[in-house]
């Protein structure tokens, strides 16, 4: 680890928002061809520095050398100038543009400089697409693509700008197994070029397979730095969280009661020239105080039986029952006043407002409580409000506060809250620990074993199998839009870390 071998050295960076410091007196090294993982529970700061590096926010002291010598860029584009690149951890894409263009955006191919050359950008965006070993056509709106297809346009939009300095903010918080892979072979690639890898994820198996260096953040503040060879799971956990990885999850035993959820032959057809089913007759039951996993890879049909559920596709078939009230044909407004309240797998689109405060994401669903004859009633409003970020524990300066402000981490905690003001009976959780810490992991399972012991039915997604074993009461496994197997997992003991 001698001096010549860091590309990018970050000095005692200090950055202060209003109400909270984000990062205080941060030592960050990067070095060239390497990857330089960088870890940390939610809110310790990880994306504030991505930031500060990729230009998009400035810091309040400290500087950053690029090859000894000061930078300071203030915009995105002048950080790209200098070789550096990001890959968000929010997807920055425009849904009503296609593949091709939310790849070039702001970097448009051009015919004489002035007219745009359409076909010249989707031949190489189909290139890149290839690279990724994605059959993904450039003309696809990317409205229309899944959320794990849109995390490969972002990422291909990032190499196709040719950058040295390669920030990945969560990269792999929405691709298949099979994607992952992938991935890890085009960072292969890119370190045989000598690009530099900046990588922040909260799955620390993948972390050991691909990294060179870690970083760990904790509240802001530098905690450690090694190379991956003197690095082991059980220290990256006790540097994150502060405390041993045998103690982090043991869930709590719950009396599982009567029906309270039951689905019969839901049927979802296929749009398009297609022949085929995004759902097949699927049919379960859920029980009040329960907990089912349902565990399937991208595109099995998960994210789809959730949305059917709460009403999204009028146009499927088959029978839902709540209670033993029936539900099919019901608007979502209506199934939500009923009881059943989806956590959505894509909190920025679909599960808040980023022009909205926390205080008013989390009423958005359940204003109704909070009438007082013509008004709103602040003084509830701030009460629940309060109560559900200290029992979440949301860190966050006020409840005023913008929500585009908080960590990924946080954001998810107050989509969980805005689902719970509305006192459901059954919460269906798509994906509840995306982009989320070994720490936040704990909460969002405590909150559900909590749930599930008030006599709630829960029935959550998941792409990790260790969650679903461990969380689970019973399992249902998807495929192709079908279950194709039902398993009865042990109650607890069961640990997960």
């Amino acid at each position: 680890m001698t001096p010549d071998q860091v590309i990018l050295r970050a000095e005692q960076i200090t950055k202060n928002y209003p109400g909270t410091v984000a990062l205080d007196q941060v030592d960050f090294n990067i070095y060239q061809g390497k990857v330089n993982v960088l870890i940390g529970e939610n809110g310790a700061g990880k994306s504030t520095l991505m930031k500060i590096l990729a230009g998009v926010e400035v810091a309040t002291s400290g500087r950053l050398l690029l090859d000894g010598r000061e930078i300071s860029p203030r915009s995105p584009r002048e950080a790209e100038a200098l070789g550096i690149g990001i890959i968000y951890q929010e997807l920055n894409l425009f849904p009503n543009l296609n593949v091709s263009e939310n790849i070039f955006i702001a970097h448009e191919l051009t015919t004489g400089g002035l007219l745009i050359d359409h076909r010249a950008q989707e031949k190489r965006a189909a290139q890149l697409l290839a690279r990724l070993e994605q059959p993904i056509n450039p003309k696809t709106l990317v409205a229309n693509l899944r959320i794990g297809q849109q995390q490969i346009v972002e990422i291909a939009k990032t190499l196709a700008l040719d950058t040295q300095i390669l920030i990945m903010d969560e990269p792999t918080s929405a691709l298949s197994n099979a994607e992952v892979a992938v991935l890890v072979r085009v960072i292969e690639e890119l370190k045989a070029q000598d690009v530099s890898i900046v990588y922040i994820s909260h799955k620390l198996e993948e972390i050991l397979q691909i990294g060179d260096y870690v970083t760990v953040l904790r509240d802001g503040r530098l905690v450690a730095e090694a190379p991956m060879e003197q690095v082991s799971l059980k220290w990256m956990v006790e540097k994150m969280v502060g405390r041993e990885a045998s103690a982090i999850y043991t869930p709590a035993a719950h009396a599982i009661g009567p029906e309270v959820l039951r689905v019969h032959n839901l049927t979802l057809a296929r749009e398009g020239k297609a022949q085929g089913y995004l759902l097949d007759h699927v049919a379960f039951s859920l029980h009040a105080g329960e907990i089912l996993g349902i565990y399937g890879l991208m595109g099995s049909g998960r994210t789809e039986l959730f949305e059917c559920l709460m009403g999204l596709h009028p146009f499927a078939h088959g029978d839902v029952w709540l209670d033993e009230k029936r539900l099919s044909g019901q608007s979502i407004a209506a199934r939500i006043e009923s009881g059943i309240m989806l956590i959505p797998e894509d909190r920025q689109r679909e599960g808040l407002v980023q022009s909205l405060s926390v205080a008013h994401n989390m009423i958005l669903a359940s204003l109704k409580q909070y009438l007082s004859r013509f008004f709103l009633s602040s003084r509830k409003e701030k009460e629940s409000v309060g109560r559900l970020i200290q029992e979440l524990s949301i860190k966050v300066p006020n409840a005023q506060a913008l929500i585009s402000s908080l960590s990924g981490g946080n954001q998810q905690k107050v989509v969980v809250a805005k689902a719970l003001l509305t006192h459901p009976k059954v919460l269906l959780m798509d994906e509840p620990t995306r982009g989320i810490d070994v720490g936040a992991k704990e909460e969002i399972f405590d909150i559900m074993t909590e749930l599930a012991q008030q006599g709630l039915g829960v029935l959550f997604v998941s792409t990790e199998l260790k969650e679903v074993m461990a969380m689970a009461d019973r399992i249902l496994v998807m495929s192709k839009g079908a279950l194709r197997q039902k398993l009865i997992v042990p109650m607890p003991p069961k640990k997960h870390w």
